[in-house]
């Protein structure tokens, strides 16, 4: 098999501002990010992920062909050093800081920070640039900003709540990435003065009387059995599961979130 040729380390800063050095195109990477490991195999990668996390379940060969590390907040670094990469994909929200600091001692760790569609596009394009796949990552970041611009815009927004959790409650508020696609799909957060994952009581959901309740299929997988439980807590609101991968995986996913936002009845 011909072997892509080797360029000095190409320079770059990760969207914490970091700059970090990676040996071009990198040749064994680790994936701690769900969303970002299937934008790797979508970018024709797959043969240089050596390491994912036990939440990689996309695309399903992932964790067949790649080491397994632990999770994305509690790392395996004997196994992550067995694999000796010379890149390690990252993200503020989803890893924990001590165990990328611990990393980034050692191997390139590039870091995601994603709270908005742009933001995503914008990791979309860096990762391709850093993996020697710009013009692919490029052209997917195009076809699904176009698939979101194409977007009609509501006449009117619908309040809503997003559930990601159950016991306690927790909500998606202002500076998630899921608020920013609830506005994009013509939804109205109506915890958005609140930030980033609060908790909420069942009297404040009363309170903010949403019309649309929505209930993620992940983290939590919510289901059909838990839609009565917050019926009766508003009885005149509409009440569904709705995907969360699609709402919340920043990566290769999106290609399909415009179409299924625009589907959500309003």
């Amino acid at each position: 098999m011909d072997l892509p040729p080797i360029f000095p380390p190409l320079t770059v800063t990760d969207q914490m501002g970091r700059r970090v050095a990676v040996p071009f195109p990198p040749q064994r990477i680790v994936s701690l990010v769900p969303s970002q490991t299937e934008l790797l195999f979508e970018l024709g990668l797959g043969a240089r992920v050596v390491g994912v996390t036990k939440f990689c379940i996309h695309p399903a060969e992932a964790r067949k062909t790649a080491t397994i590390i632990g999770g994305t907040k509690n790392f395996d670094f004997e196994k992550i050093n067995t694999l000796k990469p010379d890149l390690i994909l990252g993200n503020k929200e989803e890893n924990y800081q001590a165990g990328i600091e611990q990393l980034a001692e050692n191997y390139p760790v590039w870091l995601s920070d994603i709270a908005t569609l742009p933001d995503a596009l914008d990791m979309i394009r860096r990762v391709g640039l850093i993996t020697g796949r710009k013009e692919r990552a490029d052209a997917l970041a195009e076809e699904i900003d176009t698939s979101f611009r194409a977007l009609p815009t509501p006449a009117a927004s619908v309040a809503a709540a997003y559930f990601i959790w159950r016991k306690p409650y927790m909500v998606a508020a202002s500076g998630t990435f899921i608020d920013d696609l609830l506005q994009r799909a013509g939804f109205r957060n109506v915890f958005g003065s609140l930030g980033r994952y609060p908790a909420v009581t069942p009297e404040q959901l009363a309170a903010a009387a949403p019309q649309q309740i929505l209930l993620s299929s992940e983290p939590y997988p919510f289901s059909e059995k838990h839609i009565a439980e917050f019926q009766a807590i508003c009885p005149t609101a509409e009440v569904r599961i709705v995907d969360g991968e699609l709402f919340s995986w920043y990566g290769s996913r999106l290609q399909h979130s415009a179409a299924y936002l625009q589907g959500l009845p309003l």
